[in-house]
């Protein structure tokens, strides 16, 4: 069993999407090979186990979280694999893989990451035309960077276009020191996920404040997208791709609130 959970989960953990797709294709997916799934106390917390026995990550550290309530999110995804065990299917355990691995021993890379994403955030810069799409990013996006400039002291200017405009160091200073108090691996994990898949650091600190909720997240993010369709159509591809990312979405806040539970 050891063999099979070392192979698997470095599976899991590969970040890039199309990798994971292509390892799943080449490989014949594992048979399941344990009947019960369960969460242990262990010294690192709750613990996953699979017939009594801690699940190990990638770098052999065992898979176990500060929560009961992240453990069992874990815990489901290996008990929703039912004849094979498939990777592709897993985004939580994914995630908290590259979080113990790969995130807690560089965090500080991780959270200026975020940092440097608020100095191009989507949510500063906007349409010129049409007024339709103009005035809906105004309404939808404007109270997102009021509230952070109010609430977070983190006063950033709007930029007409897509040129680069450099944002005030002081609002990008003000930003920093508030998601600064978010400092664990799985927490920097969860919120550097939600930035990369909105393009909003902004929509990431709103969320992790509670000041917004994971729907209006996802719904913020793809305003562009969804004016475009709603006056273009859409196509089935891109709808694949948008749905694969909410995916991976899902499970970074899923995630992040599991840790508050």
């Amino acid at each position: 069993m050891r063999d099979l959970l070392t192979d698997f989960t470095v599976e899991l953990s590969d970040p890039d999407p199309v990798r994971r797709a292509q390892i799943a294709m080449k490989k014949p997916l594992p048979k399941r090979f344990y009947k019960e799934v369960s969460v242990g106390n262990s010294d690192a917390g709750f613990a996953i186990e699979l017939d009594g026995r801690t699940v190990k990550t990638p770098a052999r550290k065992p898979l176990a979280v500060p929560t009961k309530a992240l453990a069992l999110l874990v815990a489901a995804e290996w008990e929703r694999q039912v004849e094979v065990i498939n990777p592709t299917m897993m985004p939580v355990t994914r995630l908290v893989n590259t979080a113990l691995d790969g995130v807690a021993d560089n965090r500080e890379p991780v959270f200026q990451e975020i940092v440097q994403f608020s100095g191009t955030d989507l949510l500063c810069y906007r349409a010129a035309t049409p007024e339709t799409l103009v005035e809906r990013q105004s309404n939808r996006w404007g109270p997102v960077v009021e509230w952070a400039a109010s609430d977070a002291g983190a006063r950033f200017i709007l930029i007409e276009g897509v040129i680069h405009c450099e944002q005030p160091a002081e609002a990008i200073s003000a930003f920093a020191a508030r998601l600064g108090k978010y400092d664990t691996a799985l927490e920097l994990a969860s919120l550097h996920t939600v930035t990369s898949l909105t393009g909003s650091a902004l929509l990431a600190l709103a969320f992790a404040e509670g000041h917004l909720a994971p729907a209006d997240v996802w719904s913020l993010a793809h305003l562009d997208e969804d004016w475009t369709n709603e006056h273009w159509g859409s196509d089935a591809e891109a709808e694949n791709r948008r749905a694969a990312r909410f995916v991976e979405f899902k499970a970074a806040t899923d995630i992040f609130s599991a840790l508050r539970a």
